[in-house]
């Protein structure tokens, strides 16, 4: 490629005029609406071999009292005029990344252009280079601020305007992308090598919602007809290599249209939607307005490459994206504080359409375990915030399993409260309302409570951080033929917030009888109070209650249940969940300390051995999942202090070999009643599947005999990726005679797949005989790439998994190395890796000690704002 010919003299320089300000932290309660809104945005990117040029003409309208502020990072401004005249130095500020120009006109042409150089951005935030050689390509990545570093722009989610984006390049890229419907396209004129797009997006859209492309891409191009009518154009643009993996999200996305149309109707509004799959990418997926640009990780799927796991979640992530088409882009965020309004929101309309496409009991189960190891470890540490953050430094430390996660189950519970009809109702008011706005939490809450004006009480839910506690016990009078149940709750109070307050938590319930297992009563209670009783009449005989089905809400529930009570449910409980719930409140009752006393495992292992065969037979899925025994993260984040990991790894390993041992005689009946068949995607496969793996694992734990061969064999005649895979974590795991040889197999297969590779060195990583040397060797390994997070998370992530190797003076050395690595080229993701380290506190010494230091040590070292904040939180839990 050619660089751009240009006399045009810089008259700011790249860094700004003045040293940048220490960063200040940013606070909800300082609100105020822009000075100025935007109506149009005209962009010309012009991409060169060592930069690009980018200039802008903003269409801009005063609408209250203030200066016009542009913020920007990383520019080299080359000219600016306002209203036709060039706008000389001293009519503008330039400093920590504003732009100020005082006294300016009610309607303001603003003109700006600078230098950009996405060639050497390895933030992967604004326009960056993705890849090297043949497989370069150009991207963007701009929630939450991201736009900033493209040009000069009121960057913030409630200035809305209409954007043209006109893209020029070498034609060694052929694809030039961008939100909208493409209105012209052609050779450049002059330039033969070089050609140009130009695309126009009809709806009002904010900065973080902009999106460009330019690449060599191949396209899988399909279509769909609306429910109003409207022909779509979709196109999954991927590397030629992976143009054949695209089938599934394809089928996905078509599946989400329709989906959204049936239960929340909800038509998509442009004639053309678009997907790109890109290697480095710091997200799972973006919602960019016409044109999601998305991790490959969360969008390509093979049978031979994609394990069933990742493969369902690419149908998730597919659809939460086009979810947001109205969750979120028609409807978007007035500040970054309401980020969970959109992603709560959409995260449950995801979770509900992915629960449409398998068991929903499975479905269920997923979300919550997810929940319960990363969100509930989340609010009881030194990272605890709220659903909506009254204050933060850097916007990127708060995309968490808090505002996510939580979130969703914020709108789910407003969901059950509501029912059905009603909550269509008020989403319907929603849409209604707020079409084309940038609003808040408050905004939604009022919508939904048309018809049920106590919704807007969960507004405390989104203010108050912490999970709260539920304990509750029942009293039986034979007598009047009453049973009461009293539930309390209790939040723990975090630092820096008011005293917590009771929160409406709705509690599902059922009582069983306790001679015929079947259901006598249901019904929904909504604990609103400190404590409150709950009186059930004409009840011949006392039952076992179930609470919390379908996990109601998101509390840890402390029940006066006898271990015999949980087991019955085990047996008798109708919903899926229910009986996953209580074999992990059995499994945490055999772990876990409760007043010096521990529970036998005799009645647990006693119900599994009597539930599972039956089960298998009906929900493989689901029994896989009853054989689950929380994570170490989990139990750990139930251990307030002196946290032992090897204790509970020991007290894991010990109770999983008792299982495997207690149905030593089932595993080979199982495994047998589950043979390798041609490969189906069908919820009952996947369930085989996944509890053929499960079993085997549990068939090399009890050393039943042949099970090791049964390994091999299935990693020979894997019909897909979750089998083979599953036989090599096997195999990896047990450290089984040929493990290495099969390692080298697996590498030598797939060593042109990067998301197989990724694989590869997962499974090393989180081997439950790791140790520092090895994660050291596959940190230097020459296939690892510290550019690409997925190759980052696929080594460092999975070595987290392992804390007796993760809180040792070793492995946090190699932790907080890579920290300190990815601090200054690319501090999103180092801060997010860090947060891991926040249960620091929590360990028992040693430990905790050396741990501080390194931790103190590491604060010495590191400069980005996302890190420091994030250390200046997971420190400050040393005085909790």
């Amino acid at each position: 490629m050619s660089t751009a010919e240009t006399d045009t003299q810089i008259i700011n320089p790249e860094m700004p005029d003045v040293p940048p300000q220490a960063p200040s932290k940013i606070n909800l309660k300082d609100y105020q609406k822009p000075s100025f809104a935007v109506e149009t945005v005209d962009l010309d990117i012009k991409l060169y071999e060592d930069h690009a040029q980018v200039a802008s003409t903003l269409q801009m309208v005063r609408q209250s009292a203030g200066d016009l502020v542009l913020f920007g990072e990383d520019l080299a401004l080359l000219a600016i005029t306002m209203n036709g005249e060039s706008l000389p130095s001293e009519r503008y500020q330039h400093r920590a990344g504003k732009l100020t120009i005082a006294n300016a006109p009610d309607d303001v042409t603003l003109e700006i252009q600078v230098r950009i150089c996405p060639q050497t951005n390895t933030a992967l935030e604004g326009l960056y280079m993705a890849g090297s050689g043949d497989d370069t390509m150009f991207v963007t990545q701009c929630e939450p601020e991201g736009f900033r570093k493209i040009t000069f722009y009121p960057d913030r989610p409630d200035v809305l305007a209409v954007f043209t984006t006109r893209l020029e390049a070498d034609k060694r890229y052929p694809t030039l992308l961008a939100n909208g419907n493409l209105v012209e396209a052609g050779d450049v004129s002059g330039t033969p090598d070089r050609h140009y797009a130009i695309w126009h997006d009809p709806t009002n859209k904010p900065s973080y919602l902009f999106a460009c492309v330019i690449a060599d891409l191949d396209v899988l191009t399909d279509s769909y007809t609306t429910s109003e009518g409207r022909e779509v154009t979709l196109e999954l643009y991927a590397k030629s290599t992976d143009i054949d993996k695209c089938d599934v999200g394809m089928q996905a996305l078509k599946d989400a249209m329709r989906w959204d149309e049936v239960n929340y109707g909800r038509a998509y509004d442009l004639d053309r939607y678009m997907i790109v799959a890109v290697s480095q990418f710091n997200m799972g997926a973006m919602e960019n307005k016409g044109l999601n640009i998305f991790n490959t990780a969360c969008v390509l799927s093979s049978p031979e490459t994609t394990t069933d796991a990742r493969s369902f979640s690419v149908k998730s992530i597919i659809a939460h994206e086009y979810f947001h088409n109205w969750t979120g882009n028609r409807i978007t965020c007035r500040d970054w504080f309401q980020l969970c309004l959109k992603e709560g929101l959409t995260v449950y309309r995801d979770q509900s359409f992915s629960a449409d496409q398998q068991s929903s009991a499975v479905q269920r189960i997923d979300d919550v375990a997810t929940l319960r190891a990363h969100q509930f470890a989340e609010d009881a540490g030194p990272l605890a915030h709220p659903v909506r953050p009254e204050s933060f430094v850097e916007i990127n430390n708060f995309y968490t399993t808090t505002v996510y996660e939580k979130g969703a189950e914020i709108v789910r519970m407003i969901a059950n409260t509501l029912g059905p009809v009603n909550f269509r109702k008020g989403t319907d008011e929603y849409f209604r309302r707020y079409d084309g706005q940038a609003v808040t939490v408050e905004d939604f809450l009022s919508a939904l409570s048309i018809t049920d004006s106590k919704i807007e009480d969960f507004i405390d839910w989104y203010r108050q951080p912490g999970t709260p506690v539920v304990t509750g016990h029942q009293d039986y009078d034979s007598d009047t033929q009453t049973l009461t149940i009293t539930l309390s709750q209790k939040t723990r109070h975090v630092a820096g917030f008011d005293a917590p307050k009771p929160l409406p938590i709705p509690v599902a319930t059922a009582l069983f009888d306790r001679n015929t297992g079947n259901i006598v009563a249901e019904r929904m209670l909504l604990l609103d109070q400190e404590t409150q009783a709950f009186v059930f009449e004409n009840v011949t005989s006392e039952p076992v209650v179930s609470l919390l089905r379908d996990f109601s809400a998101p509390v840890q529930l402390n029940y006066a249940y006898q271990d015999a009570d949980l087991a019955f449910l085990l047996e008798h409980e109708t919903n899926g969940f229910n009986r996953w719930q209580v074999t992990q409140m059995l499994v945490n009752r055999i772990l876990l300390q409760n007043k010096g006393e521990k529970s036998s495992p005799d009645i647990y292992l006693h119900a599994l051995a009597q539930t599972l065969p039956v089960l298998a037979a009906e929900d493989a899925m689901l029994a896989a999942r009853l054989l689950d025994i929380p994570s170490a993260q989990e139990l750990a984040s139930a251990i307030p202090q002196d946290y032992d990991p090897e204790a509970i790894k020991a007290q894991r390993e010990g109770l999983y070999q008792q299982l495997a041992l207690a149905l030593k005689d089932e595993w080979a009946k199982l495994y047998k009643q589950l043979p390798i068949q041609a490969y189906q995607d069908s919820a009952d496969a996947r369930g085989r599947r996944a509890l053929r793996n499960v079993v085997l694992d549990m068939a090399v734990t009890a050393n039943v005999d042949g099970a090791a061969e049964w390994a091999q064999q299935q990693y020979d005649n894997a019909s897909c990726m979750t089998e083979r895979f599953g036989a090599l974590k096997v195999m990896v795991n047990h450290q089984l005679a040929k493990a290495d040889d099969y390692l080298a197999d697996f590498y030598e297969r797939f060593q042109d797949n990067d998301l197989v590779i990724d694989l590869w060195f997962s499974v090393q990583a989180s081997a439950d005989t790791v140790t520092p040397e090895a994660i050291t060797a596959l940190l230097t390994h020459k296939d690892f790439d510290w550019n690409t997070p997925n190759r980052v998370r696929s080594v460092v992530g999975a070595f987290a998994s392992q804390p007796t190797v993760l809180w040792t003076a070793d492995g946090l050395d190699i932790y907080t190395g890579v920290i300190k690595k990815l601090d200054t080229a690319n501090p999103v993701l180092a801060s997010r890796l860090l947060q891991v380290l926040a249960r620091w506190n929590t360990l028992a010494e040693p430990r905790r000690q050396m741990a501080h230091e390194q931790l103190l040590e590491l604060q010495k070292q590191v400069s980005s704002k996302h890190v420091l904040e994030s250390l200046e939180s997971v420190l400050g839990s040393a005085g909790e």
